[in-house]
């Protein structure tokens, strides 16, 4: 089958690493299923496993990537009574836990221990013809749902709902500022909390992302600078907003801790810029901030999603769409940051 892997790790220069070439086609074992991917998109997760870093360690030939729809296309052994039948369009829920730890018994698999991603570790990844994944990750996708827009919510869009309505819980009249307006994670979250009725603000450097934030529903978007978390406070009436999700780091920490109001919350799902900023300890709890950190989400998560996009309210924002083979021109894309939401690669 065609994959794009890691053909190495590490080094001053990840896209070096990346290959696109043959590799054999995975037999499911039991109780797991082979998708027969019609498309995948493109994390900067993937960047981080070609420089080496993962949860768990890598071994090349390591196929990349976290997200795909498609096909069933087998079972190994008997299928479960419950499991699509073999040639049910479904999304790969791309999260494999222990199963049986309270936590994955309680649907909240982000706290299993034994929690990891496609592509991680020995579980190779979606970006190919074919992906093995366990049967009670397939989740149904209706007629109404393309393979592209699809394989767009796994990551992104699951990763911003739970930041969005489960760790900042914000409701209909709150608002948001969503640092980097363009990346897939930023993309998604304006486009929920819009749908959501939470008034949206968002930052970026470049002018084009912050004419396409506000295209996309945000009132205002910003530059980055020192000013900006004054304009954000005057925006809100002197409040400052109720959260902030930050997926850059360390060039909008400052940013973030200043323009969320105190008793306010900040998510971090990336730090894309860099992973240490100064704390600013000081600042948190003097203003009783929180801070939480979050990944993913569940799979009934998940089939929220699709359900909504499904009744057309919500179409996940795609920016580029390549042929799988043509991944190498797609990676060099998202490397380069010139990203306007996902990247999809169709098998």
């Amino acid at each position: 089958m065609l994959a794009v892997y890691a053909s190495a790790v590490g080094g001053d220069n990840p896209l070096a690493n990346l290959a696109v070439g043959e590799l054999p086609t995975p037999e499911p074992r039991p109780g797991w299923a082979l998708v027969r991917v019609r498309a995948a998109s493109l994390n900067h997760h993937d960047i981080w496993t070609l420089r080496g870093v993962s949860s768990s360690p890598v071994t090349p030939p390591q196929i990349l990537g976290c997200d795909a729809a498609g096909e069933v296309e087998a079972y190994g052994g008997l299928p479960a009574p419950n499991a699509p039948p073999v040639g049910t369009r479904v999304v790969v829920y791309p999260v494999t836990t222990c199963g049986h730890c309270p936590s994955c018994l309680a649907d909240e698999p982000l706290a299993c221990r034994s929690f990891h991603m496609l592509s991680e570790g020995s579980l190779q990844g979606a970006l190919a013809e074919y992906v093995e994944i366990p049967a009670t990750n397939l989740v149904a996708l209706p007629d109404q749902v393309s393979f592209a827009d699809a394989a767009c919510l796994p990551t992104a869009y699951l990763t911003a709902y739970r930041a969005l309505f489960v760790r900042a819980g914000l409701r209909p009249g709150m608002s948001l500022l969503v640092q980097g307006a363009s990346g897939g994670v930023a993309t998604a979250c304006i486009l929920l909390a819009r749908l959501a009725g939470i008034t949206v603000y968002a930052t970026s450097r470049d002018e084009a992302k912050r004419r396409l934030a506000v295209d996309l529903g945000a009132e205002a978007a910003f530059p980055v600078g020192r000013e900006t978390a004054r304009a954000v406070v005057g925006a809100t009436g002197g409040i400052g907003v109720d959260a902030v999700v930050d997926t850059v780091g360390e060039p909008t920490w400052d940013l973030s801790l200043r323009a969320v109001r105190p008793g306010g919350v900040v998510v971090v799902p990336g730090s894309t810029g860099g992973p240490n900023p100064p704390a600013q300890l000081n600042r948190i709890f003097f203003r009783s901030i929180t801070v939480a950190g979050t990944t993913m989400g569940t799979r009934g998560e998940l089939r929220r999603l699709v359900d909504l996009t499904a009744t057309g309210a919500l179409r996940p924002l795609i920016g580029a769409t390549h042929a799988l083979r043509d991944a190498q021109v797609a990676f060099a894309e998202m490397a380069a940051g010139d990203l306007r939401g996902k990247i999809v690669l169709e098998a």
